[in-house]
């Protein structure tokens, strides 16, 4: 799912130019089916992704519903928005997410939650990589998020980072296809991965853009 930044129309307009938020839902209602979020200050639009990574998100799903985490005292969910705290309007929307069960009551702005619900998030990479690897980990960090997975299928490994600080994660172990990547019980039950099974299922084609 390659990102590109989108810059404000330049169009002569009354009134005040839109912000970065308006022009966020401005793209949404345009582009069904795009992920929009606003990480650093810079909209990015994300094109729908590609059926390898549909199928890594719904594999990765099965091991946290099995674990008992989907109902009681979280949720997994995906493509729930999380406000940053590091811009006036910044979000992002991850992948999949471990969630407390009362994410309802916690809704800060244009349908993006408190980021201190947040148990988990995963982001399984497409073109975009750089900025799940970057970008994404700053802004995660920097919202005290407890535990950022990635799934990175341009590099076949799997990226497990914990223990947030004021920019970045005090803790990042990386796994090979082969290894077991055991997960923090801090998320509410002890979760294991299977690498192999995961980068398999989100096994890039030849056809998919992995340049950007």
């Amino acid at each position: 799912m390659s990102a590109a930044a989108v810059e404000h129309p330049c169009d002569p307009c009354d009134g005040e130019p839109p912000t970065l938020l308006e022009e966020a839902n401005r793209l949404m209602e345009l582009l069904p089916g795009r992920r929009v979020e606003i990480i650093g200050g810079i909209l990015t639009v994300t094109p729908s992704p590609d059926s390898a990574h549909a199928r890594a998100l719904t594999k990765l799903m099965r091991p946290f519903m099995l674990a008992g985490l989907d109902g009681g005292e979280t949720d997994v969910l995906q493509g729930v928005g999380l406000w940053l705290p590091d811009g006036p309007e910044d979000y992002a929307i991850p992948d999949l997410s471990v969630v407390d069960a009362d994410i309802d009551e916690h809704l800060i702005r244009n349908n993006c939650y408190d980021p201190a619900v947040f148990r988990l998030v995963v982001e399984v990479t497409s073109s975009n990589y750089r900025n799940d690897l970057r970008n994404k980990v700053i802004a995660y960090a920097q919202a005290k998020v407890p535990v950022y997975v990635i799934v990175d299928r341009k590099h076949t490994r799997i990226h497990v980072l914990t223990n947030p600080l004021t920019s970045e994660y005090d803790s990042h172990e990386v796994y090979a296809p082969g290894q077991q990547v055991a997960l923090p019980a801090s998320i509410g039950a002890e979760v294991k991965l299977d690498a192999a099974e995961l980068l398999k299922a989100g096994a890039l084609r030849r056809s998919d853009d992995v340049s950007g």
